[in-house]
């Protein structure tokens, strides 16, 4: 346990989670002026902006900037030339994509009360999200996590920055909180791959093998992706259509206070795969036993996060909330257990990701966003918002479960580190 506490693993870790509550306090510092100057019908539209853009995000990026994090690892001398690949893949996948939602621009519209003439926003978003993700990606395998800190903190102050002037100062109601975030997105994807090109130096060749390799470790994911994105947001799209837009504006507000948890074990997870992934490499006995013990502890220590949130969540809202949105409260406690367990279930995936097992992630997730749609569906009828929020617990909690079984058979770890066993 020493030698844990000592490791790379939590310093890096700890600049990870620092810079994540950085990034995540701006914006949370930022929900009571949205909250008074908003109306939770204006609001439910930001978020519904939300759901459409992690819709999409996987779809277009094709998830390059994970199959660009695994490609690292294999120290292969034409990495530049791999990501030249991803650029053409990139930018074909955006067309398609752009095509797509011109045709059924009337259809999604309806169906999530985004307005139609705003959506175009939603591709531009997600491709200029793509590229700040590769940009990030490249940040973590390299270890460089102050960097990575900083990128993300100086794009969401620039958000923050943006949000206010035109939603305080123009008032630009819905409109200036999106317009606010594509521009931080576009102006940092633009940074991002000015550094990309200057460090990584991409050839303008393209190559046919890395693309396929590129669209089989990625493409997979997408399902995955999306299965995780509708675990996430189907909850309010069910809100929406079963009780109303200005519904889903409260209950987003309590699935942000959640979110908090998402932030702890999202930057712990940043950390992680990095340190998993070379401790794979050179993997042994001892070397299982530690991993095991570290998630055990972590396990421990997120569910605790989960309830201490829970307990504090009414001073919170009674703080910084306004009162339009003092029913937030209620949904705080299945959606942070319900991150606990998402950052669970990140915890134990990681050595199917290892051995490029990711079809067995999106089978994983699209049995569980299925049954998280069913449940939303039952729960809204039967006890309202708030089952939405137990829905979206019970989906994490199945996903965790389901995916820790499946990770043994895929990659056998000694998880009764209390018997004497041998596992090779």
């Amino acid at each position: 346990m020493k030698s844990i506490i000592n490791s790379s693993l939590l310093k890096t870790s700890g600049i990870y989670t620092i810079a994540n509550i950085i990034n995540s306090a701006i914006p949370f510092l930022l929900l009571p002026i949205l909250t008074t100057c908003l109306s939770p019908g204006d609001y439910g539209i930001v978020s519904m902006f939300t759901v459409l853009l992690s819709v999409f995000m996987p779809i277009v990026s094709l998830n390059i900037f994970t199959s660009v994090t695994r490609k690292y690892y294999d120290k292969d001398k034409r990495f530049n030339i791999y990501l030249s690949t991803a650029f053409v893949l990139l930018i074909i996948s955006t067309f398609i994509v752009s095509m797509f939602v011109i045709v059924f621009s009337d259809s999604i519209s309806k169906f999530t009360s985004f307005p139609e003439q705003s959506l175009y926003l939603i591709i531009v978003a997600a491709f200029g999200n793509s590229l700040v993700s590769i940009t990030l990606s490249l940040w973590q395998v390299r270890e460089k996590a102050f960097f990575y800190g900083l990128f993300q903190v100086l794009q969401t102050l620039m958000n923050l920055v943006l949000s206010i002037v035109f939603v305080v100062s123009l008032g630009m109601n819905w409109q200036g909180r999106v317009n606010a975030q594509v521009i931080a997105i576009t102006i940092f994807a633009v940074v991002g791959l000015i550094i990309i090109i200057k460090r990584e130096k991409p050839s303008l060749k393209y190559d046919k093998s890395y693309a396929k390799d590129i669209i089989s470790y990625g493409v997979p994911l997408i399902p995955h992706t999306i299965g995780m994105v509708l675990i996430n947001m189907t909850d309010r799209i069910f809100i929406t259509n079963m009780v109303g837009i200005e519904a889903t504006g409260v209950y987003t507000v309590g699935f942000q206070i959640g979110m908090i948890i998402m932030v702890l074990q999202d930057s712990f997870n940043k950390a992680w795969t990095p340190y998993l992934f070379k401790k794979l490499n050179e993997v042994n006995l001892r070397i299982k036993k530690n991993i095991v013990k570290i998630t055990y502890l972590y396990f421990a220590l997120i569910i605790l996060s989960a309830l201490v949130l829970s307990a504090i969540t009414p001073i919170i809202v009674r703080v910084f909330i306004g009162d339009s949105f003092a029913e937030s409260v209620h949904y705080v406690f299945w959606i942070a257990l319900g991150f606990a367990f998402n950052g669970m279930y990140k915890m134990v995936s990681g050595v199917i990701f290892y051995n490029k097992k990711t079809h067995i992630l999106s089978y994983i997730t699209f049995i569980t966003a299925m049954v998280n749609v069913v449940l939303n569906y039952i729960l809204i009828k039967v006890n309202g918002t708030i089952g939405a929020s137990q829905a979206t617990f019970l989906a994490f909690f199945i996903s965790f479960i389901l995916t820790w079984i499946i990770a043994n058979k895929v990659y056998p770890m000694p998880w009764s580190i209390f018997k004497k066993e041998r596992i090779t």
